[in-house]
């Protein structure tokens, strides 16, 4: 099943409460995460989607917190964010499970990254060198070892790389827990609400335009709004932020619950695999730069249920239950755009790649500090707007 993907601009008509202190446009996981920090301030904040809560990229999202797997030369600093986020899971969990009842779906049985070949095996050992040379906690299995530890996995692999910290949580109930805690601190959400413009005046953000004219004012604006930041009018071309969606196919299959294939998440060349406590299988995701196309393509599932059966052959058993499709913010960098603008009063919070269920935690804590005027979180200071006019002068 698609998810469905319209431009921000399209029309909509909705009716708007009192003015809130903050307006963030965007209730994916982010978003949630910022409204709810605000509103345990006691700020009135109003969330606009332009669909329904949650149901862009935090719906399709895969729920790795995979900081350590994936960290590549050149991303130190992600790194670091990564792994701050990755300290802060625990409580973020803990406290959304106290306040709302339900539970994330946090696993720790951590990450493997396979190797199916020899070439496999040296393109992971050369990584695995530059990640432990960053302090990172991965170790290298035999394949004796993966096959202990998942024996369903294909014979004849050539090892992989433990990553115990790279956990994963389900991203369907983070979304149903910020949404409810949320509400529950007294969060206004308007689904369905599409946002035509931002609103300056004297170079300061006053409020949003929605496309039936209505104006929603407000002190702050967050802009939220994930693959769709970029096309919200109002902005200068250099305050718009460089965020593009990237399309990513997903096909989820169906384990038995109580004897399932696999336990930990696995990487592997082509795929990832990441298995839900209630035996769903998600195999994911293409890399597609494709615009807002939301089509389910035959190369696409082929693709990935090939990948996923040369490392796990007991897939060819399991039944389809969903295909779904998914837009990853993309930056010019792939990481996450966090701070102040230079509008004055309108904070970004947007372009975090495939990293968005990762720093959550992160960016619900930085940016609800920022918007409540507590200042910038000194986690966030590298991933301003900034760093893309200080490279363009560099070059």
């Amino acid at each position: 099943m698609a998810a469905e993907s319209r431009p921000y601009f399209e029309s909509a008509t909705a009716e708007v409460g009192p003015s809130p202190d903050v307006v963030i446009i965007g209730a994916g996981v982010c978003g949630l995460g910022i409204a709810w920090r605000l509103a345990q301030r006691g700020i009135a904040v109003t969330v606009l989607d332009r669909g329904p809560v949650g149901a862009g990229a935090s719906r399709v999202a895969a729920g790795m917190l995979a900081a350590c797997a994936e960290a590549e030369p050149g991303e130190e600093a992600l790194v670091r964010l990564g792994r701050h986020a990755q300290a802060l899971w625990p409580g973020f969990a803990a406290e959304l499970q106290q306040t709302t009842g339900i539970d994330l779906g946090l696993r720790r049985e951590g990450t493997l990254v396979v190797a199916l070949t020899a070439d496999d095996r040296a393109r992971l050992t050369h990584q695995l060198a530059f990640q432990q040379g960053l302090g990172l906690p991965l170790d290298w299995l035999s394949p004796a070892e993966v096959q202990r530890r998942e024996p369903h996995l294909a014979a004849g692999l050539a090892g992989a790389v433990l990553s115990p910290d790279d956990h994963q949580v389900d991203s369907r109930a983070l979304v149903a827990a910020l949404t409810a805690a949320a509400e529950r601190a007294g969060v206004l959400l308007r689904p369905h609400v599409a946002v035509a413009a931002i609103v300056t005046e004297n170079g300061r953000a006053i409020g949003v335009r929605l496309s039936d004219s209505t104006l929603v004012p407000a002190k702050t604006i967050v802009l939220a709004a994930g693959a769709w930041s970029r096309g919200i009018e109002g902005l200068s071309a250099e305050a718009r932020p460089p965020v593009r969606p990237i399309k990513g196919q997903v096909v989820t299959l169906q384990m038995d619950a109580a004897a399932p294939l696999l336990n930990h998440v696995v990487w592997a060349p082509g795929c990832y695999l990441v298995p839900r406590a209630d035996g769903r299988l998600l195999v994911g995701a293409t890399v597609e730069e494709k615009g807002f196309d939301t089509a389910i393509t035959a190369g696409g599932v082929l693709a990935l249920l090939e990948a996923a059966w040369r490392v796990l052959p007991g897939i060819e058993e399991l039944a389809i239950v969903e295909t779904t499709v998914g837009h990853r913010p993309g930056s010019r960098d792939d990481a996450p755009i966090l701070g102040p603008s230079a509008v004055d009063g309108l904070i970004y919070a947007t372009g975090h790649h495939r990293n968005g269920i990762l720093l959550a935690p992160v960016t619900a804590d930085a940016v609800a500090r920022l918007a409540a005027g507590e200042g910038t979180d000194p986690a966030i200071a590298p991933f301003g707007m900034a760093r893309f006019a200080a490279k363009a002068a560099a070059a």
